[in-house]
């Protein structure tokens, strides 16, 4: 280690857990972050801040003006940019620390891309807002044996878990099943700037501790910061003995020909993309009104409901769970659509 290292680093060395071999190790650590929003700003943040060598940050999103109340790496020139987020997020992260390695990458994390991209990592840290991406994360994770740290924060709440191939219950176990409907989301309820920093810097330190050999977290964590409490399940003995993921092996988010695949489709001359989720699921329609109604314009009849959250898109739901993104050509645009109000 340089001098300079010794000197940047040199409060994180003092702190005995981690020392100089700890800083060392982190040094030669890569770590991949996927989502860059509020949880993934914070993470990615620390860790360039602590010396992790590489960085590898994952998205597919554009900042938003929207993005700025939470999103701590981006700045009003961003969202009037329309910058890709890994792109702002990268020019803030070089500023904090020119001598280590950010790889940004503008994408999608699909069952085509997943295991290119989260492939050669010692850490890998959900940023993401969405169940469908952590399953094909947990499928990748487990596959290829990676560790990896899951988070989520809504409203005023949040949680996180650190999930290790082999030795800890996976995401699978946790959550054995993709939640129905539409769940909530920052979009439909909101969120505090507190929870995802605190949820993100969690997510952060267990990265950390993994990365330099340290006893992780085996606690699935749960808080609330406005309606204070705080709840610590010991998750270390719950490893699912039919898991399909890491019992199995039975990968169906990378599946291509699984049930739990979502399709999507651009219909030609609508500017229109249809998205089709192939497991069995149905919208209560009545239920979709009432939480969609906060977000923009609702208009529904007994066979499908209209919503239109901005002025460029209107998004038709089905009873059967299809749905339509009229004002977009682009699945990636329209999936961003599909994340935000449904939480899928």
């Amino acid at each position: 280690m340089s001098v300079k290292e010794m000197e940047r680093y040199s409060r994180q060395i003092l702190f005995k857990p981690i020392g100089e071999e700890g800083q060392k190790k982190l040094l030669d650590s890569r770590a991949a972050v996927v989502g860059m929003g509020a949880l993934g700003t914070v993470i990615a943040n620390h860790l360039i801040r602590s010396g992790v060598g590489f960085v590898r940050v994952i998205d597919r999103d554009l900042v938003e003006l929207s993005n700025l109340q939470r999103q701590s790496l981006y700045d009003e020139e961003d969202a009037a940019g329309h910058l890709p987020k890994v792109i702002a997020a990268e020019r803030k992260l070089r500023k904090i620390n020119s001598t280590v390695k950010i790889d940004p990458v503008i994408a999608d994390l699909n069952l085509d891309n997943a295991e290119e991209l989260l492939s050669g990592f010692d850490v890998i840290i959900d940023g993401t807002d969405n169940f469908s991406t952590r399953y094909l994360i947990n499928d990748v994770a487990v596959k290829l044996g990676i560790p990896w740290v899951y988070g989520g924060a809504v409203s005023s709440r949040g949680m996180f878990a650190v999930i290790i191939p082999g030795k800890t219950p996976c995401y699978r176990c946790l959550f054995p099943e993709v939640p129905a409907g539409l769940g909530e989301t920052c979009d439909t309820i909101g969120v505090l700037s507190p929870i995802t920093d605190i949820i993100g810097s969690f997510e952060a330190i267990e990265a950390l501790k993994l990365l330099v050999g340290a006893d992780h977290n085996p606690n699935l964590e749960q808080m609330d910061i406005w309606y204070p409490s705080s709840m610590q399940m010991d998750i270390s003995g719950g490893r699912n003995p039919e898991c399909p993921a890491c019992v199995h092996h039975q990968f169906e988010f990378l599946d291509r020909s699984s049930s739990r695949q979502t399709v999507y489709a651009v219909l030609c001359g609508r500017d229109t993309v249809q998205i089709n989720p192939r497991q069995v699921e149905t919208f209560d329609l009545e239920n979709l009104a009432k939480k969609l109604k906060s977000s923009g314009k609702v208009m529904a009849n007994p066979f499908l409901l209209r919503f239109a959250p901005d002025d460029k898109v209107t998004m038709v739901f089905f009873k059967d769970g299809r749905l339509l993104v009229h004002g977009v050509e682009d699945v990636v645009e329209a999936k961003n659509y599909y994340a935000r109000y449904s939480g899928n």
